[in-house]
């Protein structure tokens, strides 16, 4: 089994994603969703930490003129961490925004300008997080060798905004790996694979669509 399959098993068998097509969750923005994803809860099994580690060590291997690692807070700090250690290197971590007493830091740790992190999340939906946290070490004085993230909606729209801004964004497993794993382990059936492609397509339209059923 491929790395992205393996990771989509793991995120299933612990409750990290839980997929829902007839009693969707609400996001924050008020949408409706089949799917939720906390990947905080690998942090409660070593052994599926440890794969993710190496999962993302080896994705490193392929990038050139790495300084340092850069965690994107709050999700992203654990596993950024595990992987500076894993790979002897200095590690960040950037907030959303600059704390409002003390220093009032926004990115916490020692940034060296003109060096080339490695930035770590542990999701991507639109990438707006990620990116802005890249904005906010780019203004600091860092450069990104690329963007890793445990898993990814794989919106279209978020592979331009990477793209647009000029990151390469590296996943260990996605939408399209966990839904075949899905079916796979009969964690779910092919019907409920189509309306989850569908709300993949677009999430909006498939919020409005069941509301109004």
């Amino acid at each position: 089994m491929d790395t992205a399959r393996q990771i989509a098993r793991r995120l299933l068998e612990v409750g990290a994603v839980k997929l829902q097509p007839e009693t969707p969750f609400t996001w924050a923005s008020g949408l409706r969703s089949p799917i939720y994803c906390d990947n905080r809860v690998l942090l409660s099994y070593p052994e599926i930490r440890g794969e993710v580690v190496t999962a993302f060590e080896q994705l490193a291997g392929g990038i050139e003129g790495i300084d340092g690692v850069a965690g994107v807070a709050t999700a992203g700090i654990p596993h950024g961490a595990l992987l500076a250690d894993r790979l002897g290197l200095p590690f960040i971590y950037i907030r959303s925004k600059a704390k409002e007493h003390g220093r009032q830091n926004q990115i916490e740790g020692r940034l060296e300008a003109g060096k080339r992190y490695l930035v770590i999340e542990d999701l991507i939906s639109t990438g707006g997080s990620s990116l802005r946290a890249i904005d906010a070490l780019r203004e600091a004085g860092g450069s990104v060798a690329a963007a890793f993230a445990i898993f990814s909606y794989e919106f279209p729209a978020a592979q331009r905004a990477f793209t647009q801004a000029d990151v390469q964004l590296q996943t260990l497993s996605g939408y399209t790996q966990l839904l075949e794993e899905a079916v796979a382990q009969d964690y779910i059936s092919s019907a409920a694979a189509s309306t989850l492609q569908e709300w993949r397509k677009d999430p909006r339209a498939w919020s409005e669509a069941f509301e109004n059923r």
